[in-house]
């Protein structure tokens, strides 16, 4: 069976792996001129870090160097994954700078016909026949940058406006007036090399997002209050199970106040009172989209003024004022802007399939309708990697790539169409109550990272034991705990002998088939 792979993310790379080491042909697209995805070169922006500390943050098979920082920069996560990419042996399945300009699904049983041509160039167009198509371009690779009224003159008059994504030289901003859009993590980031070298940095938010200290109270870092299973059960999941039904029944007030007690001491250590940034609502809406982790520097350069935050404030327009670039605010606020860096979010969509694809991919909200975020319902030779965001992104992706790898090999039993589209529903139904429909058209799990993770691999009869699972309530989540699952599912899905005496569902279904 011949395989596409769309991205060479972690999602992309590891699908290559866990496919390849299958026993199936795989071929991996990438436009950029390197793997990474996000990490990318060509995509990294200043300051860009890891929020995972390196011994959370990693393929199952492959931890990060030791040599590394806590929290990895961008370019080390880059080195990382090219260092994966050599140790198994995966360079002659890759092409980069190629750009999959459409996919077409021919029929159930012709497959997929794939039309690339060299990135950023439109020809030659090459087309190309694959039995199956994984989709792993990244549910972060179409950055969204507002329109805004006025910007034709603001452009006119020497402004710009990027997306974060899009900026690379911190020189760029040298001597300039840079306004950043947005209180999520890559704005942050961004405007705090900036502020090193601008003439102002004003950072214009919509909504201010809660974030949590690298270390609580300076000490207690913060892997082990949300990278363990206890801090992903102090939210509450559409699924109670075991200690969970005490920490959301009887033990809610106890729950409440270990949560309420985290937002204090964060709101104390970052002085958000002081400074007049303490978000509305309850630190529990940390994990309503997603959780941000506080930007090294970030809350020092607004106490000394080299960062100003505009709270609950969006651009209205962008003009020209005594000749020179200018933004203003809806409060009326008129601010210099040479500069304008957009950490606006990203357009979840895929963008080599048509308009009558999509549909068939989406609810009418838009929101992709795939059962455990992998398989879309009623569309064949198909499936999805990475579209799992979570705290634990490369072991969600690589874990879905052991469940596509079992589903393609035979060894998965699935439930009818009418069934998977109910739960999916009933999914989606609950992530948008539960996120204010901030789920990113339904791709974003976090924080019930392991409870994805368990959900996959308990449908495979794959996961991993008890005793390590009880480790994770206390201590954070050791990928390296997954190393062997994929040789299990290649074992199991080509043995019916091993599966008849595991006594195996998944495995005894197979041979039933």
């Amino acid at each position: 069976m011949r395989i596409a792979v769309v991205g060479a993310g972690f999602a992309g790379v590891s699908a290559a792996k866990v496919l390849r080491q299958s026993g199936f042909d795989v071929t991996v697209f990438e436009r950029a001129p390197d793997v990474g995805g996000v990490w990318s070169r060509t995509r990294r922006y200043p300051g860009l870090h890891t929020q995972n500390d390196k011994g959370t943050y990693h393929l199952s098979d492959l931890p990060m160097p030791a040599d590394y920082p806590q929290w990895p920069s961008g370019e080390q996560v880059q080195r990382y994954l090219e260092s994966y990419v050599e140790k198994f042996g995966l360079s002659s399945a890759l092409r980069l700078s190629t750009e999959v300009a459409s996919a077409e699904l021919v029929n159930d049983e012709t497959g997929w016909l794939v039309t690339s041509r060299p990135a950023g160039a439109p020809d030659p167009l090459t087309v190309e026949r694959y039995d199956h198509l994984i989709v792993a371009n990244g549910i972060f690779c179409d950055p969204f940058v507002p329109s805004f009224d006025g910007q034709a003159s603001f452009t006119a008059a020497g402004g710009r406006v990027l997306a974060t994504g899009e900026f690379h030289d911190i020189e760029a901003a040298r001597g300039r007036n840079v306004l950043v859009v947005g209180y999520g993590k890559s704005s942050c980031d961004v405007a705090v090399p900036v502020s090193e070298v601008a003439a102002q940095t004003h950072v214009v938010a919509r909504e201010l997002l809660w974030k949590m200290p690298r270390k609580l109270g300076g000490a207690l870092n913060y892997k082990y209050l949300l990278l363990t299973r206890m801090g992903e059960a102090l939210f509450r999941y559409l699924h109670l199970r075991g200690f969970e039904r005490f920490l959301h029944g009887p033990g809610n007030g106890l729950r409440r106040r270990m949560v309420d007690s985290v937002g204090s001491v964060a709101t104390r250590q970052f002085k958000l009172r002081e400074l007049g940034l303490v978000p509305n609502g309850s630190f529990e809406d940390i994990a309503r989209s997603t959780v941000s982790l506080a930007t090294e520097g970030f809350f020092e350069r607004v106490t000394d003024g080299r960062i100003a935050v505009h709270r609950e404030q969006v651009i209205t327009e962008l003009l020209v004022d005594g000749g020179r670039p200018a933004a203003r605010l809806a409060d009326g606020t008129v601010l210099p802007a040479d500069l304008v860096i957009c950490g606006t979010g990203f357009r979840q969509h895929v963008p080599f399939f048509d308009d009558a694809l999509h549909a068939r991919l989406q609810d009418d909200a838009g929101n992709f309708m795939l059962y455990r975020q992998i398989l879309p319902i009623g569309v064949p030779r198909l499936t999805f990697a990475g579209y799992n965001s979570s705290f634990f992104s490369p072991l969600s992706a690589e874990m879905a790539a052991v469940w596509t790898a079992a589903y393609l090999r035979g060894g998965l039993t699935l439930p009818t169409e009418v069934r998977m589209r109910d739960e999916v529903r009933a999914r989606l139904f609950w992530m948008t109550k539960r996120t204010n429909g901030r789920h990113a058209r339904g791709t974003n799990i976090i924080p019930f990272s392991m409870h994805n993770v368990d959900e996959v691999l308990d449908e495979l009869g794959l996961n991993v034991g008890p005793l390590t699972r009880a480790r994770q309530w206390l201590f954070p989540v050791d990928p390296g705990s997954y190393r062997r699952v994929t040789a299990q599912m290649i074992r199991r899905t080509a043995d019916p002998v091993s599966a008849i005496s595991d006594g195996n569902p998944m495995k005894m279904d197979k041979i039933r088939r």
